[in-house]
């Protein structure tokens, strides 16, 4: 993974330095997650006493900057990034994307598909998409939020966009995208996906639901497909989770014993110590070492499953 800029790892010691409570992290993941609105969130934060600090500093710390976010930029002469168009028949008849492949790319490379949080395609899910380019895959991150006019720039708006569509509606989307990507004129065949919370779903959804044409899926902190559908995963799986993450985790005794029982090919990791959205550099719930080296095994386990 490419190193994270200084911004990012003075904001990494600044928030570790202010010691946030735990209480504080599980009213963040609530609220990320829509179950409070943004003023609740605020006033529960304000009832703590953290070392003296005020609300301000510790909702800087805990609000994504996506300024922090930024490991390779969009401006890299090595890739070539734009937007595209596919056509979802089943979803909402189009959607569209961020696009990165590596420039100059004259043979054929494996695809990944990455699939962002429940806010649209916000800056440090095209980051993700810029370092998978770096490493020579053709890359697609599409906006569940391009029907309603693509990711607002603000991540408040971006969460009340999604919720407001149909779930299923974007699920094929996503399906959709993962069908064209797959088709990609300088593509191998070979397709990954990645994903990040609710994206870790959609991780989860693809390999259950398309499992003939996702050849290795990275679900991060994602919760499993239906239980109509999870008899459908046979992997290979590489499965991220967060030691603090107690809203996913609950969901992973019954997936796995399902994973057993099909024989399916998968790993799990727990990152001790680590919050949900610990692989996002643009709030101090980023664990640098933990995200570094989730990545790492990331790009191995891709490595192996779609450029052997």
């Amino acid at each position: 993974m490419n190193k994270p800029t200084e911004t990012a790892k003075t904001k990494t010691k600044q928030a570790s330095a202010i010691q946030i409570p735990q209480q504080a992290f599980d009213w963040y993941d609530e609220y990320a997650h829509g179950d409070i609105n943004r003023r609740t969130f605020m006033t529960r934060l304000a009832s703590l006493s953290v070392a003296g600090l005020s609300l301000g500093v510790i909702s800087s710390a805990l609000l994504p900057n996506y300024a922090n976010a930024e490991q390779v930029s969009f401006n890299d002469p090595s890739i070539k990034a734009t937007y595209q168009t596919f056509e979802s028949p089943k979803g909402h008849g189009k959607g569209n994307g961020y696009l990165v492949v590596p420039e100059n790319l004259d043979s054929q490379a494996p695809t990944v598909l990455v699939v962002h949080e429940n806010r649209g395609l916000n800056p440090y899910i095209k980051d993700v998409a810029r370092r998978l380019a770096k490493a020579g895959y053709i890359a697609f991150a599409p906006d569940a939020l391009y029907p309603l006019g693509g990711y607002p720039g603000n991540d408040d708006d971006g969460r009340t966009m999604q919720r407001s569509m149909q779930r299923d509606l974007i699920e094929q989307d996503f399906m959709a995208a993962a069908t064209w990507l797959k088709a990609h004129s300088k593509s191998t065949s070979k397709l990954g996906v990645v994903g990040f919370c609710f994206g870790g779903y959609i991780s989860n959804l693809l390999a259950a639901s398309m499992p003939e044409q996702i050849d290795a899926a990275v679900p991060y902190y994602g919760t499993p497909a239906s239980e109509s559908l999870q008899a459908n995963v046979t992997g290979p799986l590489l499965i991220h989770f967060a030691e603090q993450d107690q809203r996913v985790n609950a969901s992973w005794p019954g997936y796995e014993a399902i994973l057993k029982a099909n024989n399916a090919d998968y790993k799990a990791y727990f990152y001790a110590g680590a919050q949900h959205g610990f692989h996002n550099d643009s709030t101090s719930r980023y664990s640098p070492e933990d995200a570094e080296l989730s990545w790492q095994r990331t790009l191995d386990f891709f490595a192996s499953h779609l450029q052997a």
